[in-house]
């Protein structure tokens, strides 16, 4: 197998230039002349995560206002791993300029809705790739190497003979290969150079030395960095505030200054856009949980409630982002939080993760990784479940989270984890667009169905694939406020119902097609509708998932993958017995 050079795979550009390394220590510079370094036509990479985790905020709204005024540049290729902005204009929507951009190759677009809305109208080439794939390849660049070959994205629109990560019309150039290699197949992600990047810190010595001992995440900030000095590019770094020269404890320093050029000091600086300085989320100070925000009982409740009894004592959960991070507060206001160990993509481990615009830090975390390596731990089967949400599903048990109608969200961590997790339990409502259900006395009352159907005949983009879960033997579940389904043989098995709602006029009518159906069909139990504690008892000690003596949880699920199938061994689904059901 021969791969491509690293040079065949730069993102067009103008002729080569020399190295722009910075010697004899960092500049301090004012945001205005930092960005001033900027060319036309560069390579740019910027740190940061939504919610203004790590978010070199000062840096992106300067450069777009440079841009306004005529004096910034243009034609830009901008890369960043996660979603960067806060859905209200920062972040990436600083830069959602005609023409400052010719390029994007973004792990996520839905915090930089402006920015999204710019890839539909074709106003310049965007690409999605996966949010793992995007941080380990910067360690890739850094190290020289000529890209990043994962079997992650196999099978779903990242994989070139489905799309490739082409997010439009105007966007043609393959940056997706399939080799093979060990007699498999696999992905090949080339490298690319980097002229410039962005990145954050909470401080910086005189000596350029940073540390992020107030974040609440170190992403792939190293890396990012490291990728940019081997390129030959300029390291920025924003910070809030200054040291003396050698004050830095040397493990408070994440990256060194031989990797950074220019130094922008912002004492504005808040930690994310809800808090200026939390010490919960940065590891800091252990804050009570009784003291976390409540979660009311609604339909999203319902859901995080069905899903946490998937979880056995002791596994290694992740959590996504939407409806499927209320497990995290479930858990806390029940007491289980200590039972098993939530983890999200960003490299925290432990700890209760926020909710919203924020997610990406947690509440007394145990560890903050950089992110490459907590994707390491993800691809290679680390998770024992993971929880996500959906936005469609369709009749093959395919999910799409990452594009539908004209909104370009993107696919973040979920190709990472949906693919690698042994048990993987979608979250979301029945349907959306003004759906409204109401629990209460032990059931469920639909008071106003949606609008928009989120089981479809067919998912508008591959983002997690159904035939490839079945090829690994991943335990697949899809959990609604009404019904749950699990993947079976065929497609989607509905294997719950909720009580006070009618299987065929509250779901299977409202199916694209036929579904079969567990027999018999249990109810959910009657304890998600209520707005009492689950109590430690309702999980029977982490058996819900499998005891069908544990409050009724369970009890289709089994029908359809063997009752008592090892979950931590995972084996091909559809077992049971089944009834082929339809309109």
């Amino acid at each position: 197998m021969t791969l491509p050079s690293r040079q065949d795979h730069h993102p067009p550009r103008t002729p080569p230039r020399a190295p722009r390394r910075m010697r004899g220590g960092p500049r301090f510079l004012p945001a205005h002349e930092a960005v001033g370094l900027i060319r036309p036509g560069d390579t740019v990479a910027i740190g940061g995560s939504g919610g203004g985790l790590l978010e070199p905020d000062l840096l992106l709204r300067t450069l777009g206002e440079a841009y306004e005024r005529g004096t910034g540049p243009g034609g830009l290729t901008l890369v960043h791993t996660t979603g960067i902005g806060d859905r209200e204009g920062g972040g990436m929507d600083h830069l959602a300029l005609p023409g400052l951009a010719r390029r994007v190759i973004a792990g996520n677009w839905g915090m930089a809705p402006r920015m999204s809305r710019m890839v539909t109208e074709n106003r310049f080439e965007a690409y999605n790739l996966p949010q793992g794939v995007m941080s380990q390849l910067f360690r890739e660049i850094a190290g020289g190497r000529p890209g990043l070959v994962t079997h992650v994205g196999l099978g779903t629109f990242c994989d070139p003979r489905v799309e490739g990560g082409r997010l439009n019309d105007i966007t043609t150039e393959e940056l997706v290969e399939v080799v093979t290699l060990a007699g498999r197949e696999w992905l090949f992600y080339p490298a690319f150079g980097l002229d410039v990047c962005l990145i954050r810190g909470s401080v910086a010595d005189e000596n350029g030395n940073l540390s992020l001992d107030e974040e609440g995440a170190t992403l792939e900030t190293l890396s990012v960095a490291q990728a940019t000095r081997n390129s030959g590019g300029l390291v920025v770094a924003q910070v809030k505030r200054v040291a003396e020269a050698g004050s830095l404890p040397p493990r408070s320093v994440a990256v060194p200054g031989i990797c950074v050029d220019v130094v922008v000091v912002h004492p504005e600086q808040r930690q994310v856009v809800t808090h200026d300085y939390n010490p919960a989320f940065s590891g800091q100070f252990k804050q009570a949980l009784s003291h976390l925000e409540p979660f009311p009982l609604d339909q999203r409740k319902v859901v995080a409630r069905r899903a946490v009894a998937e979880i056995r004592d002791g596994d290694v959960v992740n959590l996504g982002v939407g409806i499927a991070d209320g497990v995290a507060s479930v858990a806390a206001e029940e007491g289980w939080s200590d039972r098993f160990t939530l983890t999200i993509e960003q490299g925290i481990v432990g700890g209760v993760p926020a909710r919203g615009v924020i997610f990406g830090v947690a509440t007394n975390p145990t560890a903050v990784l950089d992110q490459p390596y907590q994707f390491d731990f993800y691809d290679g089967g680390g998770l024992d479940i993971a929880f996500l949400g959906f936005a469609q599903v369709d009749r093959d048990g395919n999910v799409n989270v990452s594009k539908f109608g004209r909104r370009v969200v993107g696919t973040g961590g979920f190709v990472n984890i949906s693919q690698n997790a042994s048990t993987v339990v979608f979250c979301g409502t029945f349907t959306a667009g003004g759906a409204r259900s109401v629990p209460g006395d032990g059931r469920l009352t639909i008071e106003q169905e949606g609008t928009h159907r989120k089981f479809v005949d067919e998912v508008e983009q591959v983002t997690f694939s159904a035939r490839q879960a079945r090829l690994r033997g991943q335990r697949v579940l899809y959990v609604t406020e009404r019904a749950v389904f699990a993947l079976g043989e065929r497609g989607l098995v509905l294997v719950e119902v909720a009580p006070g709602t009618d299987a065929r006029a509250d779901v299977l009518d409202l199916m694209p097609g036929p579904v079969e159906v567990a027999e018999p069909l249990p109810e959910m139990a009657a304890a998600l509708f209520t707005d009492a504690p689950l109590g430690v008892e309702w999980r029977r000690d982490g058996a819900g998932a499998d005891d069908p003596s544990a409050g009724g949880v369970g009890v289709g699920v089994d029908a359809v993958r063997g009752r008592g199938a090892p979950r931590d061994r995972p084996g091909r689904p559809g077992s049971g017995e089944l009834v082929r059901e339809g309109r």
